[in-house]
């Protein structure tokens, strides 16, 4: 099983996508779920209940996730002393990396860092000096010996031309990424739809930029022989390869990837923070291998991308905060996903079948905070 272990709701950053967008969005209409909003800003539960928790799983994998995780370095710490698991990860913003001793950085089977693309954009989303502060921390987590995975995981908006910015953060000279995943930021906010040029933007620029970014991943591909860790390609052609029948959350969502608040109550999702509703337990009292699951609900289940797709979100499918119409584009930019995946797989069998790549290659760890389908 995996957890994110939500260490602090708060964060040093103010990202244009996060919290610009709260700013804008004043609309807390949930459908009904009773949600709170008074959660601690920081872990407050026993770390020994957690290490109970964890010790009846041997295949437990602990995420640490926020807010900002690395505001709780100290804690980290802690739990990464005392809670014996199978696999640390991190996501973070990457601002605080140094604050961390590396003998515990090393530690992290994947740190998943937060960056969008090259320094313009990266800073206009995130704030200015944002990109070089990462960077430089980056090298010297590097230079102190870490060997894990590490992605740059991307949050993608109207400004973010997908083609170039996967290649500069691929190709970059100073600090190159081989796995790189992206998320669209879409329907997490009641009125943003309104406020952006969405549809336009997946028209002109996303959806013909994941068709020639997949016509250069196989090219590379062939050329080089190797298969870059390009997330939301790698699992799609992973599941197609293998003739998978994926129906259920490809982020592991609500059946084997779970959240633990900062108060120690489990939910299906680090997005489904508050959400009472879904409260599916407590690091207290529960048995990680009991949890119930939680499952998407129509449109989903009646789409005939569902095999392959997943669901995609479990928040938005719950909170249905964009309308239908709204919320059928980002359907559109999934369709438009597998179906390039899928026009490349010949060329991906042929490279196979003469032993240029290997299908080994398509192998990842599931769950591990990509969540496939941005």
């Amino acid at each position: 099983m995996f957890f994110h272990v939500i260490l602090t709701t708060e964060c040093n950053s103010q990202c244009r996508y996060c919290y610009g967008e709260a700013l804008e969005d004043t609309e807390d209409d949930f459908s009904g779920l009773d949600v709170d909003y008074a959660l601690p800003k920081k872990i407050s539960y026993n770390l020994d209940a957690l290490q109970r928790f964890c010790s009846r799983d041997a295949d437990c994998v602990l995420t640490f996730y926020g807010g900002e995780p690395l505001l709780c370095a100290d804690e980290i710490k802690q739990i990464m002393d005392a809670v014996k698991v199978k696999h640390f990860m991190i996501q973070t913003n990457g601002l605080l990396l140094n604050r961390l001793d590396p003998e515990y950085v090393n530690k992290f089977h994947t740190v998943l860092v937060s960056v969008d693309g090259d320094e313009a954009l990266t800073d206009f989303y995130r704030g200015k000096g944002t990109f070089r502060k990462v960077m430089d921390n980056l090298k010297q987590v590097k230079s102190n010996g870490f060997t894990g995975e590490l992605i740059a995981r991307m949050t993608v908006m109207e400004q973010t031309d997908i083609y170039r910015q996967v290649r500069w953060l691929l190709d970059n000279a100073e600090f190159s990424f081989s796995s790189v995943h992206w998320q669209l930021n879409v329907g997490f906010w009641k009125t943003d739809f309104q406020r952006r040029g969405f549809k336009q933007w997946t028209e002109e620029s996303y959806n013909p930029g994941i068709r020639r970014l997949a016509e250069f991943w196989v090219n590379y591909m062939r050329e080089r022989g190797e298969v870059l860790r390009l997330y939301p390609f790698l699992g799609i052609a992973h599941s197609l390869l293998h003739s998978e029948e994926e129906t259920l959350m490809r982020c592991g969502a609500g059946w084997i990837n779970y959240a633990i608040q900062t108060d120690g109550h489990i939910v299906p999702c680090p997005t489904m923070w508050g959400m009472r509703n879904y409260y599916l337990g407590h690091v207290a009292s529960t048995d990680p291998r009991m949890l119930a699951k939680v499952f998407v609900k129509e449109p989903c289940t009646e789409c005939s991308l569902l095999g392959v797709c997943g669901g995609r979100c479990l928040y938005a499918n719950i909170t249905k905060r964009w309308s239908a119409k709204a919320y059928s584009l980002v359907c559109g930019t999934v369709r438009n996903l597998i179906e390039v995946i899928a026009s490349q797989l010949p060329r991906i069998r042929r490279l196979a079948e003469t032993g240029k790549i290997s299908l080994e290659d398509f192998e990842f760890m599931k769950y591990n905070g990509c969540e496939i389908i941005p």
